[in-house]
């Protein structure tokens, strides 16, 4: 009998069993230039903009939807949180969405002395935390946990506290929004070890 190895606790060791055998689309995006078409719909996805959207060097593409996969503040403050909710205010989507990320930390229950409801902060976008909405008849689903990393926010062990995560994951979703990036894909840190969401 051989031993199983629990790969969800070890990312690096999971990339060289799978490697071989994940079919990968790869989705190249349009130019921010290309007209929007009456009968598409665009999603602009963006994440990590931590408290810089004042100093954005480039206007945000224009879109029907606006996705923001998280850490859209830098040390997780009531102010930059309410700073960014005021950005999204005036930005012209149809419908924002946005997930947190490990630097919310105002908005995390279990890291912050006195979080804030994110309802009460994000009140000018769909916000998702274990949950889904539906724009256009698409389903989107949002999960902001992330591996432990220091003390941050929405950290979780890897292994059974991220799958109990994962497994709430509908399986009619059709946009699924991670502050990680999957397996293989932009999940390389500097020091060579991958950083996903097992």
């Amino acid at each position: 009998m051989t031993e199983s190895i629990d790969l969800s606790t070890d990312p690096n060791g999971a990339w060289e069993v799978l490697k071989g055998r994940l079919t990968v689309d790869i989705v190249e995006p349009l130019p921010v230039s290309t007209p929007i078409s009456e009968d598409k719909v665009r999603f602009v996805c963006v994440s990590d903009t931590h408290v810089k959207t004042d100093d954005m060097t480039h206007p945000m593409p224009d879109g029907d939807v606006l996705l923001h996969s998280g850490d859209f503040t830098f040390t997780g403050s009531l102010s930059e949180a309410e700073n960014f909710n005021k950005w999204l205010g005036s930005l012209p989507y149809k419908h924002k969405i946005v997930i947190a990320g490990n630097h919310e930390v105002i908005l995390d229950k279990d890291s912050c002395m006195k979080p804030r409801p994110a309802q009460e902060v994000i009140t000018n976008a769909t916000y998702l935390q274990d949950s889904s909405t539906t724009v256009y008849g698409f389903k989107v689903y949002g999960a902001p946990w992330t591996p432990e990393y220091h003390v941050m926010a929405f950290n979780l062990t890897r292994g059974e506290p991220l799958r109990e995560k994962w497994r709430k994951i509908p399986e009619d979703v059709d946009v699924l929004m991670t502050h990680g990036p999957p397996l293989g894909h932009g999940d390389l840190t500097w020091r060579g070890d991958r950083a996903v969401l097992t």
